[in-house]
């Protein structure tokens, strides 16, 4: 297909299939003439990819940049390429709390107490760290007395996604899916987290509150 066609078929606009070929993000197409080029199914999926993780996941040209090259460095070890990823996408702190030291201590007990295999220098070891610092600073330290029920249902959303994306047994398959499902299943978690959050006010707070009306 002519870049026209991708662009209908995509919903992109294009001048900025060019800029996402100029940065780097999306293959050029295959020249048919010095002014035409043919563009494929590869260049239709890359292209919803990239769109998705930046209006959705909000990330930026360059963290796709660098998500986009984990992506396509199948000559590492999944389990290598899934961290560089990860590192990718996990936005960092724009500010660091005081008492942030003691949160991470907390962080790091909390992984050995899971026997989580997950180093220090993680992005989100810090980010975690300074939301419970901040919950700490506004007078909230005890949500950390939830951590662990956090962390099981985490595991067990973390296993689930692993799970969807491992009926792919390409590399590149897997590292795109992880991808994809955390960067976009970090919307899905948020949105049903905050339905699942109506719900069990319903069912804890509601009640009471009709049954002391009604007395």
């Amino acid at each position: 297909m002519r870049i026209g066609e991708l662009s209908r078929e995509t919903g992109v606009a294009i001048p900025t299939i060019k800029y996402y070929v100029r940065e780097g993000l999306l293959p050029a197409g295959r020249l048919t003439s010095p002014n035409q080029a043919s563009y494929g199914d590869g260049h239709v999926r890359r292209l919803r990819l990239i769109r998705g993780l930046i209006d959705v996941g909000g990330l930026s040209v360059s963290a796709v940049r660098e998500v986009l090259a984990a992506v396509d460095s199948p000559e590492e070890s999944v389990h290598e390429v899934l961290g560089a990823a990860q590192h990718a996408i996990t936005p960092r702190p724009a500010a660091t709390p005081e008492g942030v030291e003691r949160a991470r201590q907390a962080v790091a007990e909390l992984i050995r107490r899971r026997g989580w295999r997950v180093e220090p220098d993680h992005p989100a070891f810090e980010k975690l760290a300074v939301a419970l610092a901040t919950f700490r600073g506004i007078g909230h330290g005890e949500f950390e007395e939830v951590l662990d029920d956090y962390a099981a249902a985490c595991e067990r959303v973390a296993t689930a996604d692993l799970a969807w994306v491992g009926r792919n047994a390409e590399v590149d398959g897997l590292v795109e899916g992880v991808v994809v499902g955390t960067v976009l299943g970090d919307a899905v978690l948020t949105s049903m987290r905050r339905l699942a959050h109506v719900e069990a006010s319903a069912r804890m707070f509601k009640g009471a509150a009709e049954g002391a009306g009604g007395r």
